[in-house]
């Protein structure tokens, strides 16, 4: 039986997927369980992800020393784990990826954070991923820098599914739109069928509150302080906005009708970091058809547990969207500046989660030679 608050957010024409994965999950048989019980119908995965899954030492010992008695390097070891595990998690919800056409039963799995600004790199990257994984109801993440942009159409129009990832400004996700048509356009010219073409446009939530919330309180007004909790949502408002212009373009329009699928907005970053607002508020607010949550444990168990579903939040709610942003910037603070400060911290962040896990596979292998 589906969980009632969980199944109230899937009939708003939401997609559940969970923003975590593991060897261990995978396993104990709690990854099918979720699908069961409380309507997750997909998974995302980061470098921090593995990071905490590997770096705990729990379910990897043999697949590790499997990987050292074959001479792999770390990256490479990485590279079977990982993959291994998408695969794994793919056929798990291979059900759910042919009842629902192909729309979800997704499961994503990252290029290197440090090819973030290297096009030619990432699209071998990612067909090298895509081929490993080898399953169709794979996604291969790609980040939204101006280098990813490139790529993110050329691995499209090889007709390779792509969730992109790290989407903070409006302007930039006008530009993530613009390369997944070209990318359908190339791969239409080319003869690719793109009736197989998924893709889901990652736009990321709490971060945008906790940079802007930290420069209204440094502003410390009243009517700055009155700002905080707000931006987020209202910033992933506007980019639904941004959807359902461009879906309704003619150029949109005329692939949707040879075949090919919108792409989605996925809400990203959902668990809410400051503890005066409530824990499920990137959940319930940002409810609207077509679009992906994906969710930490922590906020998909606090849906479950006392989430007030209510319905479509983010339709017609853009004037009021754009007023909070307006009010927030007559307060000084910078948009651009934010988002463009929130791009590179969050490179960096996977950066850093990619390096860690290289140093622990690396003694772990050690450790098994």
């Amino acid at each position: 039986m589906s969980n009632e608050r969980t199944q109230a957010l899937s009939n708003v024409g939401v997609s559940i997927w969970l923003d975590d994965l593991s060897r261990t999950r995978i396993e104990s048989g709690q990854l099918a369980e979720l699908a069961e019980t409380v309507n997750v119908v997909g998974v995302t995965t980061n470098p921090t992800i593995f990071q905490n899954a590997i770096g705990s030492g729990v379910g990897y010992a043999d697949r590790i020393a499997d990987c050292a008695k074959r001479g792999l390097d770390a990256a490479a070891t990485i590279t079977e784990l990982t993959t291994a595990d998408v695969a794994d998690a793919c056929d798990i919800f291979a059900g759910v990826f042919a009842a629902t056409d192909g729309r979800d039963g997704r499961v994503s799995i990252e290029v290197e954070p440090g090819l973030a600004r290297d096009a030619a790199g990432t699209v071998a990257q990612a067909k090298e991923l895509w081929a490993k994984v080898d399953r169709e109801n794979a996604m291969i993440k790609i980040p939204a820098t101006i280098e990813g942009l490139a790529a993110i159409s050329e691995v499209i129009a090889a007709g390779i599914s792509v969730n992109v990832t790290l989407i903070f400004s409006l302007e930039r996700y006008r530009q993530v739109i613009n390369a997944y048509l070209v990318g359908l356009e190339r791969a239409r010219a080319a003869g690719v069928d793109i009736s197989k073409i998924h893709s889901v446009a990652s736009f990321f939530v709490s971060r945008v509150d906790s940079e802007i919330d930290a420069r209204l309180e440094a502003v410390g007004t009243d009517e700055a302080r009155a700002l905080k909790g707000q931006a987020g949502v209202a910033n992933a408002r506007l980019a639904y906005e941004v959807f359902e212009q461009s879906f309704a373009s003619d150029r949109a329009k005329m692939l949707l009708e040879l075949g090919a699928h919108a792409q989605r907005p996925l809400w990203a970053s959902t668990g809410v970091k400051d503890p005066n607002l409530p824990d499920t508020l990137y959940v319930t607010e940002l409810a609207a058809p077509n679009t992906v949550n994906t969710m930490p444990e922590a906020t998909l168990n606090a849906l479950a547990d006392h989430g007030e579903v209510q319905g479509d939040r983010v339709s017609g709610s853009y004037g009021e969207a754009n007023q909070v942003l307006n009010l927030i910037d007559a307060q000084g603070v910078d948009y651009v500046e934010v988002t463009e400060k929130l791009e590179v911290e969050g490179l960096s962040k996977f950066d850093a989660s990619w390096d860690d896990l290289v140093e622990t596979v690396t003694g772990a292998l050690r450790a098994s030679a």
